[in-house]
C-alpha cells in the first residue's frame, strides 16, 4: 500500500511536469469516451423516438400495403414503387363482419401532394383521401367543425378538413368554415376542384414522422377519380376490437384478400398485412443494429486515443532512461518499474475516462433539448451501460496500451540506461 501510495505521488508529479503533453493524451481519451456515450445516447433517443412514435398511432391497428415482401423487410410500396393490386373492393370484403368478425373499422387511402388556393392565399400541402370514420382510426380530433361523414364519404361530397396549420396559412383572420377552396387536379380532366370546409383538425403536430397539421382531408372518392385520375387504393387500415385478436384477424384479412385476388398460394401474395408489433420489430431491429455500428465507429476513436497513449508513454521511458537506471541502481525491481509506468498510462486513461463520461452526458443533453425545440418527442437517455462500458474500455487502453512501454522500461539495463544521452 505504501509503495502505491508512493508511485501515485511519483505518477502525479511526471503529469504535471509535462502539462501540455499529458493535456493531449487525456484529450484523446475525452474525445473517445464522450463519443461512445454521445452515440449511444443519440441512438437510445433516436430508437425512444421512432417506437413512441409508431405507439402512438395505436396497439390494435393492421395495415394492408400492396406489393409481396417477406416477414422482416417492408413492402415495395414503401419505396414509392407504384402497385395497383389494392382495390375498393377489397376494402368491402373485409369489412364484412362475416370474414373478419373482429374488424371494427376499416379505411382505404391515397395520398398526394397538391395546391390549396382561396382568394389570394396560396398554399402547397399534402391531402389524405380517406373513408368518414377515419376519425375512429386516425385518432383525429377536431378544434372546430367536423369531420365529414361515412354518407358523405361514400358519394364524394365536396367537402374538405383543414391541418391546423394549413387553415392558420390560408385563412390567418379566421372564417374558414364553410369557405371554398380550390384544389388542383393532378388529371386534367377536372382541372381546379371547389371544395368546401367543414372542419379544423386540432394542432397535433409530427406522428409517424409526418405533420399531422400540414395536411388535407377529403373523400376517398374525390381523391381517387378526380384528383389522381386512380382506381386503386394505396393502403387500408384496420383497427381491431381487442390487441388480442390482432393476429387471429391478420389470418382472416389474409385469407379475403387471396380469395379476392384469386391466390391459392401464399407465396403468390400481391399484398402485405403488418400490425404494429410487426413494426416494431423491424425497426427495433434495424436501430439496434445502427447502434452497434455507431458504437464500434466511436470505439475506434479510444483505439486511436490508446495508441497515443502508447506512443506518448514510449517517448516518456526514452526521456527517462537515465532515471530509470538510476532508481534499478539505488535497488528498484523491474516489477516497481514496470508498475510505475502501467500506473502512469492507467491514470491518463481514468482521468480521460472520467471526463469523457461529463462531456458525453452534457453533450448528449444539449442534443436531446435541441431536438425537443424543434418539435421532436426526443428523450434524454444516458444508459448506465454505457457509462461502465466506457470506464471499463477506456480503462482498458490504458492497460493495454501501456503495457508494452512499461515492459520496456522495466526490462532497461542499470548500466545501459546511465550511459544513455
Amino acid at each position: 500500500m505504501v509503495n502505491f501510495s508512493k508511485n501515485i505521488k511519483s505518477v502525479i508529479k511526471n503529469l504535471l511536469t509535462r502539462k501540455a503533453r499529458s493535456f493531449l493524451t487525456i484529450l484523446g481519451i475525452v474525445i473517445g469516451v464522450a463519443g461512445v456515450i454521445i452515440i449511444i445516447s443519440i441512438g437510445a433517443g433516436a430508437q425512444a423516438l421512432v417506437l413512441g412514435q409508431i405507439t402512438k398511432l395505436g396497439t390494435n391497428l393492421i395495415g394492408v400495403l400492396p406489393g409481396k415482401s417477406n416477414e422482416t423487410g417492408p413492402p415495395a410500396a414503401v419505396f414509392g414503387i407504384q402497385i395497383k393490386t389494392l382495390i375498393d373492393n377489397d376494402v368491402d370484403a373485409i369489412g364484412d363482419k362475416n370474414r373478419v368478425p373482429h374488424a371494427t373499422d376499416v379505411i382505404a387511402i391515397v395520398r398526394g401532394t397538391t395546391t390549396l388556393v382561396t382568394g389570394d392565399e396560396s398554399v402547397d400541402t399534402s391531402f389524405t383521401a380517406t373513408l368518414g370514420n377515419y376519425p375512429q382510426i386516425g385518432n383525429v380530433t377536431m378544434d372546430r367543425g367536423t369531420f365529414f361523414t361515412v354518407e358523405e364519404g361514400k358519394s364524394g361530397a365536396n367537402v374538405m378538413v383543414l391541418g391546423y396549420d394549413v387553415a392558420e396559412q390560408l385563412f390567418p383572420n379566421g372564417g374558414e368554415l364553410g369557405a371554398i377552396v380550390k384544389m388542383q387536379s393532378s388529371s386534367n380532366t377536372f382541372g381546379s376542384i371547389p371544395f368546401r370546409i367543414i372542419g379544423v383538425q386540432q394542432k397535433l403536430g409530427t406522428v409517424a414522422f409526418q405533420n399531422q397539421d400540414d395536411q388535407v382531408f377529403i373523400p376517398l372518392i374525390i381523391g381517387q377519380k378526380q384528383i389522381l385520375g386512380i382506381d386503386y387504393v394505396q393502403g387500408i387500415r384496420i383497427k381491431v376490437d381487442s390487441s388480442d385478436n390482432v393476429k387471429s384477424t391478420i389470418s382472416d384479412v389474409e385469407q379475403v384478400l387471396r380469395e379476392q385476388h384469386r391466390i391459392t398460394n401464399k407465396d403468390n401474395d400481391d399484398f402485405s398485412v403488418r400490425d404494429l408489433a410487426d413494426a416494431i420489430k423491424i425497426l427495433t431491429s434495424i436501430t439496434d443494429g445502427l447502434r452497434m455500428f455507431l458504437g464500434l465507429m466511436a470505439g475506434i476513436s479510444l483505439i486511436v486515443g490508446g495508441i497515443g497513449i502508447m506512443n506518448i508513454m514510449l517517448v516518456t521511458v526514452s526521456e527517462r532512461t537515465r532515471e530509470i537506471g538510476l532508481r534499478k541502481a539505488l535497488g528498484a525491481t523491474s516489477h516497481q518499474i514496470r508498475n510505475q509506468f502501467l500506473i502512469e498510462a492507467v491514470v491518463l486513461t481514468g482521468i480521460g475516462g472520467i471526463l469523457g463520461i461529463i462531456a458525453g452526458i452534457i453533450v448528449s443533453y444539449f442534443i436531446a433539448l435541441g431536438a425537443r425545440y424543434a418539435g421532436y418527442d426526443w428523450a434524454f437517455v444516458i444508459s448506465p451501460i454505457a457509462i461502465i462500458l466506457a470506464i471499463f474500455v477506456s480503462s482498458m487502453t490504458g492497460i493495454v496500451f501501456g503495457l508494452f512501454p512499461a515492459m520496456k522500461a522495466s526490462k532497461l539495463n542499470p548500466i545501459d540506461a546511465l550511459r544513455y544521452e
